[in-house]
């Protein structure tokens, strides 16, 4: 499937549109130069629709779309529960998590454990995301990137991640973190429109143009154990979602850390107003997630009978543009494409803001505002510099790359998601627990990874979570009462919630025991 003319100039309108947009928020938003407040949280004045729609625009990209529906195609509906579960841990996120750290005014998530712990802790945590960043978040949005638009375009794969990486830096370098939030919310629009078409127009192929429920109906009854949400012990892909696990088990952990710690997830919710416009903007990010299984992994089902012969899974999404009428083929690719960009802005703002705000300005603590935010430019430059050297080395033999980037993050997750947990809700946890949890994380999963194969990924993500809770006990106790917690106090009444949102997460929870009682 290639692009034509018409597509090529829609996708070009859209291009030069958006950088139109970038220049304009960002020179009406703030007259000379920026301070680090400005760039890096948006002068915390950011509302709740904008959160909302920039934190799903963050969180697609094309590890969900492309990589997402990969898994789609090669296991079925079961992986949306990565999406579905995702929707409730955010409501908990807004209601448990957010309170403390608008409460505590930090810039990163290190700069929360220092204050809660000391610097060691906070570089430790900080020296890793930058990694994971860089070399797992950065590289594989990178990659896959180019590979659909070498899938779609025909273009090289490598000049495929240098026009995404250029893109990324034309429109988010000057204009900081509301630049992207406030475009965010124009790939939003452009990703649900495009991803919702093509899902209308593979279920029409499918059903030969006799209606959408009609193709519906024709998958489920083709292909009926790709609708299994629970998987079977005997199903070929259970050590990826091993059955009932999924529901109470590692998934919880990992959405946690992923939602609630992650720095360039996190960020945008630092920046509200106010604890209000945040947990608003939460609770709207929770149904659009509800969404998100329509648009990238039922299109990777319906490729099962499209294009069954397709040479890896990860190919499924760019296959099925080939569906699409000119002109609006090319909104779509703008689409997908404004989902990438929009993630790699996201991971280079939430990298600078990390290594400016807690490795740069301990190294440097006297210069000035505008140095700051020159540094955290450069930052932006040379990490997606170094992601499109490491990109194809990295990536380039795994047929689901989504599956990859779960097993990765999945040994360090348990004892990220630990640390905060017991420094947030148990004032005993002492720095060296902290410490120990986050060794003890890595130590944990590989060995299960190699004493115990045969352990799906997820369960060890559970019982790695409580080994880490477990030693972070322990080793408190073994330390002193912790004199240098400096993290504001937090009242029971800090958790109440209005009645919109709790309305909200009502209606979240109906809507997903609804899902499950139904592809049960």
């Amino acid at each position: 499937m290639k692009l034509e003319q018409l597509d090529f100039s829609v996708f070009i309108a859209y291009v030069i549109g958006l950088l139109c947009i970038a220049l304009w928020i960002s020179k009406n938003d703030h007259k000379g130069e920026r301070n680090t407040e400005d760039y890096f949280l948006a002068s915390k004045s950011l509302p709740w629709w904008a959160i909302g729609a920039s934190l799903i625009a963050a969180n697609i990209s094309a590890e969900q779309i492309i990589g997402m529906s990969g898994s789609g195609f090669a296991i079925g509906l079961a992986i949306a529960s990565y999406e579905w579960m995702a929707a409730i841990t955010l409501i908990l996120v807004g209601k448990y998590l957010i309170p403390i750290f608008l409460k505590n005014q930090i810039y990163t998530m290190p700069q929360y454990l220092e204050k809660r712990f000391d610097s060691r802790v906070k570089t430790i945590l900080a020296l890793f995301w930058l990694a994971v960043f860089v070399f797992v978040n950065l590289t594989s949005v990178l990659w896959l990137g180019g590979l659909a638009i070498h899938t779609v375009a025909g273009v090289d794969w490598m000049f495929g991640m240098i026009f995404l990486a250029l893109f990324s830096i034309a429109y988010s370098l000057y204009g900081g973190l509301k630049a992207v939030a406030y475009t965010d919310i124009i790939q939003v629009v452009l990703l649900i429109f495009g991803g919702l078409l093509l899902s209308y127009l593979a279920l029409e192929a499918i059903a030969d143009g006799n209606g959408v429920l009609d193709g519906f109906n024709i998958l489920t009854e083709t292909i009926p154990g790709h609708f299994d949400m629970i998987l079977s012990p005997d199903n070929p892909n259970y050590m990826s979602l091993p059955g009932i696990s999924v529901l109470v088990g590692g998934l919880w952990v990992m959405n946690v850390g992923y939602w609630g710690f992650n720095q360039y997830i996190i960020q945008r919710a630092l920046a509200a107003k106010n604890i209000n416009e945040a947990q608003k903007g939460i609770a709207f990010a929770a149904y659009l997630k509800l969404l998100m299984p329509v648009i990238v992994v039922l299109p990777g089902i319906a490729a099962v009978i499209l294009y069954p012969d397709i040479a890896k899974p990860d190919q499924a999404y760019p296959s099925l543009m080939g569906l699409m009428p000119v002109g609006i083929k090319g909104l779509v690719f703008a689409a997908l494409i404004a989902a990438i960009v929009s993630s790699l802005a996201s991971m280079t703002n939430s990298i600078s803001t990390i290594f400016t705000m807690d490795i740069y300005r301990n190294l440097k603590p006297n210069k000035t505002q505008r140095h700051y935010v020159h540094i955290g430019r450069i930052t932006t430059l040379l990490a997606l510099s170094i992601a499109l050297i490491t990109a194809e080395p990295l990536l380039g033999k795994f047929d689901q790359a989504f599956q990859y980037i779960q097993e990765f993050t999945g040994l360090f997750s348990p004892g990220i998601t630990a640390i905060f947990i017991m420094g947030m809700f148990w004032k005993r946890t002492t720095s060296e627990g902290a410490i120990a949890a986050a060794i003890g994380s890595a130590i944990f999963s590989v060995g299960f990874k190699f004493l115990w194969p045969e352990l799906p990924f997820m369960d060890r993500i559970g019982i790695v979570f409580i080994l880490c809770i477990l030693l972070s006990i322990a080793v408190s106790y073994l330390n002193k009462t912790p004199e240098n917690d400096h993290s504001v106090a937090i009242n029971p009444t800090d958790f109440t919630t209005d009645t919109s949102f709790n309305l909200a997460a009502l209606g979240c929870m109906l809507v997903l025991v609804t899902i499950y009682a139904t592809w049960w």
